[in-house]
């Protein structure tokens, strides 16, 4: 039975919620997915409730002149009353103090996607309508010019990393979904504000690019610009932003980060665990919700529409495939026959079976993007989880030490932009050393020592395995704090040398002036080849990724009869192959920091 729920604690006396019972994040979303479906369909029951939500959206938004004019109220009472400071707090607050806030970004992208809808439709009541959300628009936009793009170009130093100071929450992901927004808007025919707003956040979104198929973070856009720590998959629509700036803007200029978060980290993410809701840097929480599944298979068609890169396509219907099975779950998150998503899967496969709006609303809009690429759709439904080989996390509290080595336990492990795994971390003082048993492999891998970075450190930590020594860590090879919310950085470094297959143990031995500590962390073994292997319905899909810098030449085994077609495409996913095999186990190349595909 389905009950509805507001946010925070209900009182019955005053039938009020300690938020509220409707949210403009939802509505303004929930409006999206009702816009898109009358643009796809025609169909009037979607129009008649995308004029409903995206008139009732408004009414959240201040509309009086001055310093908080488009700024917009987050929650609202059944009864209609508006709360701007609901309990638990949420920043800003009061919700509409200021500019810089999800809700504002997510109004803006409803109202965007809305204008461009009822404008088009060539009705001469839907034109009117169009007028009034441009002017509704309008007021928004001129929020992030006041509160946001008033320090456009200027950057703040996040752990000696130049960063944008002028997204929207300081966020990329927040940012992202204005775009979308604007995008439509200005496609559509928009304002010079809008514009101008559409070209300077999506500057800032690109900026933060970063890391390449060998190092963190393997080319993701960062979704938080004052964390070098953080990715997080829910939100994560940068590349589909980005792609959608390009061809609104009628520029290639935003492309190249789009393609990079789409081809070279999406199959890294894939092959590692998928769609997780922290990434921070290792795998701490392994929760996967709808929002972050749908914001990659989003922005991997938007970037595959962007370049015409079918390989692009490939990769949306293995992630797509995570509402039909491909989870730790096992089991399909989303129901066709009532249109529910269910609220989450945890790292351990225990579903959450609750439904709530931002759950549904994503998943609608994930098979909206189905409905719409049949073929991708069709690749979604191969959605049992066959294989998967990707990176290993090895807790450094668990190594065997000697000298000055002691474990560190924190009883809060958030360093204010990232998290320790285990219990806290091992320091290693002058002379220590540590050791690691290492599972065994079949191909070498990558070794990423996970360390605390802060500025000044005279800690050198020099890793070998058997008589190879792979590398060395500097502790102190990072900037100043800056504008990050802690000193130091929690980063994976990648050692020059690769770990042989045959390997068995990491060992380390440590150098520091002062009574100076490094601080390891856990240390993350990439393989050279990374796969997910999927299968169903008769039908098997692999993808295989690459940290290699050479060529690497494997073998693949498939489920199912038949010929296996083997396309082949390097890291800016251009198709530099494509054969076909009849055997059982398929012989592959994958090119260096590129991925492979390999479809019966």
């Amino acid at each position: 039975m389905l009950t509805r729920v507001g946010g925070g604690p209900y009182d019955p006396a005053t039938d009020t919620y300690g938020q509220g019972a409707f949210n403009a994040d939802d509505v303004s979303r929930a409006a999206v997915v009702y816009v898109r479906h009358w643009v796809a369909t025609g169909s009037t029951s979607s129009r008649d409730r995308a004029y409903e939500l995206l008139r009732g959206l408004t009414y959240l938004q201040t509309t009086t002149s001055g310093d908080d004019a488009g700024n917009v109220v987050l929650w609202m009472q059944p009864d209609g009353t508006l709360n701007p400071s609901a309990e638990p707090v949420e920043l800003p607050d009061p919700s509409d103090s200021d500019g810089s806030s999800y809700w504002v970004a997510r109004t803006i992208w409803a109202l965007g996607e809305g204008y461009a809808a009822f404008a088009g439709s060539g009705d001469s009541d839907d034109a009117d309508f169009a007028d009034f959300l441009r002017e509704r628009l309008e007021l928004s936009i001129g929020a992030v010019d006041r509160d946001v793009l008033d320090t456009y170009g200027q950057t703040v130093s996040v752990d000696g990393r130049p960063t944008p100071a002028w997204l929207i929450a300081d966020g990329a992901d927040a940012s992202a979904e204005a775009v979308l927004g604007l995008s439509a808007y200005v496609e559509a025919g928009g304002s010079d504000a809008a514009h101008t707003a559409l070209t300077r956040l999506a500057d800032g979104i690109a900026m933060l690019s970063d890391g390449t198929a060998r190092s963190w973070p393997f080319g993701a856009v960062y979704p938080w610009a004052l964390s070098r720590s953080l990715w997080h998959a829910w939100g994560s629509q940068m590349p589909a932003a980005l792609s959608r700036a390009s061809q609104a803007l009628g520029t290639d200029t935003y492309l190249a980060p789009a393609v990079k978060d789409s081809a070279v980290f999406t199959p890294w993410m894939l092959t590692s665990g998928g769609p997780d809701n922290g990434r921070l840097p290792t795998r701490l929480d392994q929760s996967q919700i709808a929002y972050g599944a749908d914001s990659r298979v989003q922005s991997l068609l938007a970037t595959a529409e962007a370049t015409g890169k079918v390989g692009l396509r490939r990769l949306a219907g293995m992630q797509a495939a995570w509402f039909f099975g491909a989870n730790a779950a096992g089991v399909p998150a989303y129901d066709p026959a009532t249109g529910r998503t269910i609220d989450g899967i945890s790292g351990d496969g225990v579903v959450n079976s609750n439904s709530g709006a931002e759950s549904t609303i994503h998943g609608l809009l994930t098979m909206l993007a189905l409905d719409a690429n049949p073929d991708v759709a069709e690749a979604a439904r191969v959605a049992a989880i066959t294989v998967r080989v990707g990176t290993t996390t090895l807790q450094a509290e668990d190594a065997s030490t000697t000298g000055a080595a002691h474990v560190v336990t924190l009883a809060d492990r958030w360093t204010g932009e990232s998290l320790f795994g285990g219990t806290g971390y091992l320091a290693l003082g002058d002379g220590a050393t540590a050791s690691l048993p290492v599972p065994g492999a079949d191909v070498g891998r990558l070794v990423m020592p996970v360390v605390d970075l802060v500025p000044g450190s005279t800690a050198v930590t020099t890793w070998s395995a058997g008589d190879k020594v792979l590398g060395r860590v500097d502790s102190g090879a990072v900037g100043l704090q800056g504008a990050s919310p802690a000193p130091g950085a929690l980063l994976p470094v990648t050692l020059s040398r690769t770990l042989g297959k045959d390997a068995t143990t990491l060992r380390v031995a440590t150098s520091a002036a002062g009574g100076d500590e490094a601080r390891l962390d856990a240390v993350m073994l990439e393989p050279l080849v990374s796969r997910l292997v999927l299968s169903g319905d008769g039908r098997a899909t692999a993808l295989l990724r690459s940290a290699d810098t050479k060529v690497a030449h494997t073998v693949v085994r498939l489920p199912g009869r038949g010929r296996a077609v083997v396309e082949v495409y390097d890291a800016s996913a251009r198709l530099l192959s494509r054969k076909t095999s009849p055997a059982r186990t398929v012989p592959v190349t994958v090119a260096p920091g590129g991925f492979t595909i390999v479809m019966r």
